[in-house]
């Protein structure tokens, strides 16, 4: 066998996404070669189509005979295959739901390659060379419940050049029997928990990604994200993302003894479980922010990179709940500002005031932008699908920041209403009167951010019309 010693370490894209083929470096003299077989840091540097995927067991296939030939099978979990000794034909068939279904690429690998397989990929081996051996990486343990796609090794659609052909090897009688492409049911994608699901952001995010079988929507009911137990409460490793949208929001409420207990619960406690399982399954983690995690006393707008300042116990524990999310290696911190949905909202109540003769006094010190929670959820989205690089993402709608008062008068524009019938007030006048605690708003809420899109006004006509 001759390996070629001394390539550069590179990575080498493939028809099928995901799958990427890697020169090694090898270092061989008269007594043999090395070679680093799976190096993370360098090899998850090299390209950025090979992630770092957290593997958690190594296997070893050993094959006697040339034209050993096995697969196609397509696993539930990613893999990263290597040679050791010998020489092999791999033939890889896109088994995943998508455009790519039915894609196939063929190479050899030798001890001076490799190739990540993701999920969902078909992998066919055929050893070239007799006690031919080779590795696999795979980051999930085998389970008698793990679902396998398959496909048959002499498939016409995939039309695979088999070096030696099939009817001259060894096959199992297993992989005989496998279907044709057409019978093939494509492999789903990992599944997908959305928490929070009753909530504005939650119905947004139902109506963004659709019912699937694969994507679990949750409330309190469905999972209790502060029970014990919650590592066991899903088998996680079928789990490639989740999206946290559940807080507690009532910002008053926040300040009372029963209240600062149930927030610190849901949005410290809750995030810090749901952070534990992401990082030990390698699981995205979306976590939705708040603009309350600032103070206030910025001029100009809050940007990702700015520190937190909260200034009641709400803004804290969503700040704390960020501070937590911020160190589980594939996240997401979505940061908003004045979210409106379906439900109960701001811009619903000052319409229905204006419907009933109401005049109102409005808060006129505290500036910001509206953002519609269906645009948080296409962001979320877009993130998701893009592979955006993880952190901090700021999502309001663009225009010039306003005041909750210029917000009102819109709403009573925009609904056929006077709006001088609404009148401005300080926050401190506002809640002067009021009965019961009331929590420190940050008077500046506007956050800076990449795409805004459309203006406030024109997602608030857009709002009020649907």
């Amino acid at each position: 066998m001759s390996i070629e010693f001394g390539k550069t370490l590179s990575v080498r894209r493939t028809p099928i996404p995901g799958l990427v083929v890697l020169d090694l470096p090898v270092h061989g003299d008269a007594r043999g070669w090395f070679k680093e077989n799976w190096q993370r840091a360098k090899m998850t540097a090299a390209g950025i189509d090979l992630p770092d995927f957290g593997p958690v067991q190594n296997n070893i296939s050993f094959n006697d005979a040339v034209g050993t030939t096995r697969g196609i099978h397509a696993e539930p979990w990613d893999k990263y295959v290597s040679v050791a000794t010998g020489r092999i034909f791999g033939a890889w068939v896109d088994l995943r739901e998508g455009d790519t279904f039915g894609a196939v690429f063929t190479t050899e690998l030798d001890p001076s390659s490799a190739i990540f397989v993701p999920r969902g990929v078909g992998n066919s081996y055929q050893t070239l060379e007799p006690d031919t051996a080779y590795t696999y990486l795979v980051n999930d343990h085998w389970s008698p419940d793990a679902t396998y796609t398959f496909l048959n090794l002499a498939d016409e659609t995939a039309s695979i050049d088999w070096p030696i052909p099939l009817d001259e090897v060894e096959i199992s009688a297993k992989d005989k029997e496998h279907p044709r492409l057409a019978d093939v049911v494509p492999m789903p994608p990992k599944k997908m928990l959305i928490t929070g699901a009753n909530g504005q952001l939650g119905r947004a995010l139902r109506a963004e990604f659709g019912d699937h079988p694969w994507i679990e929507y949750a409330s309190r009911e469905d999972l209790d994200l502060t029970a014990p137990g919650l590592d066991a409460a899903r088998r996680w490793r079928d789990y490639g993302t989740i999206i946290n949208s559940a807080a507690y929001t009532s910002v008053d409420q926040a300040e009372t003894p029963e209240g600062r207990r149930d927030a610190w619960s849901a949005n410290v406690t809750a995030v810090a479980a749901l952070a534990r399982v992401a990082t030990a399954n390698g699981i995205t983690l979306v976590h939705v922010s708040s603009d309350y995690v600032f103070d206030g006393d910025k001029t100009g707008p809050y940007t990702s990179d700015d520190v937190a300042s909260p200034l009641g116990v709400y803004g804290q524990t969503k700040a704390a709940g960020d501070a937590i999310v911020s160190v589980v290696p594939r996240h997401y911190i979505v940061r908003t500002s004045w979210v409106i949905g379906d439900g109960r909202n701001f811009v619903r109540t000052m319409a229905g005031l204006a419907e009933r003769g109401v005049d109102p006094k409005v808060v006129d010190d505290q500036t910001g932008r509206l953002t519609l929670a269906s645009d948080v959820a296409s962001r979320i989205a877009h993130l998701l699908r893009s592979g955006a690089p993880i952190g901090v993402h700021n999502v309001t709608s663009g225009g010039e920041p306003a005041s909750w008062y210029d917000v009102a008068r819109e709403v009573f524009r925009l609904t056929g209403h006077d709006p001088d019938r609404v009148s401005g007030v300080s926050t401190d006048d506002y809640f002067a009167a009021a009965d019961g605690p009331v929590s420190r708003r940050p008077r500046n809420s506007v956050l800076e951010t990449a795409d805004p899109g459309a203006t406030w006004q024109q997602r608030l006509a857009e709002y009020l019309s649907s």
